[in-house]
């Protein structure tokens, strides 16, 4: 077997979806299945993200400088949520998620564990649940994806509750509908697992397997 590419630039076009969880990830990949898209919620592995017209959540939330250098003609979104609804939402997945991402014992994948712990300390914190150790996180991530696409073209912010937001988003990516559109509301109040329920053949498995079976990217994150 070939070793896998090292950096390699794919040129099919992506579009990435880098909110931060309870942002309304679900609710866009989703939308965007209805479009015709293969949409992947996570990616794992190189196959998932070669096999995917959208990827979403972990790790593009933390990585997407290197996903930038990896499909120069990407498209980025950025999702936006105010913080007093972002906070709870974002406690309560905590709550349920932490154990599983713990650095030794955890199930999660562990790409997904370095992706929570890049953007929100989850291994140092200590009150991980604290809300403002939660609102400097949100903010810092912010503040680095909007200097990062600074006047870059390739990038749209966006909030998902506001009446326009799907037909900004679909004129984003060069698609016109004379249609009102709205986003479905998916993952509301304590449900966090609408995309696992949600069936449709477009469905890009996470962990899907390719040439290089389920091989990442090769890079790494600094802190």
């Amino acid at each position: 077997m070939n070793n896998p590419p090292q950096h390699s630039a794919y040129q099919q076009p992506k579009l990435f979806i880098i909110g931060l969880p309870r942002t309304g990830t679900t609710s866009v990949s989703v939308a965007l299945l209805q479009q015709g898209f293969h949409v992947a919620h996570q990616a794992f592995t190189m196959a998932a993200f070669e096999k995917a017209d959208v990827v979403s959540d972990a790790p593009c939330f933390s990585d997407y400088p290197h996903l930038d250098n990896l499909f120069p003609q990407a498209k980025f979104v950025y999702l936006d949520r105010p913080m007093d609804k972002w906070l709870p939402s974002m406690q309560m997945l905590l709550q349920r998620m932490l154990p599983h991402l713990d650095k030794t014992t955890g199930r999660f994948h562990p790409i997904m564990k370095r992706s929570f712990q890049h953007c929100f300390d989850i291994w140092q914190a200590q009150d991980v649940f604290d809300p403002n150790h939660l609102s400097q996180c949100y903010i810092r991530h912010q503040q680095q994806v909007f200097s990062y696409f600074a006047e870059r073209d390739n990038f749209l912010s966006l909030d998902i509750s506001q009446p326009d937001s799907l037909e900004r988003l679909l004129k984003f990516i060069g698609i016109t509908t004379d249609e009102p559109q709205q986003f479905p509301l998916l993952n509301v109040g304590r449900n966090v697992a609408s995309w696992d329920e949600y069936k449709h053949p477009n469905k890009v498995s996470a962990n899907l397997s390719g040439e290089y079976r389920r091989q990442f990217f090769s890079y790494t994150l600094t802190p």
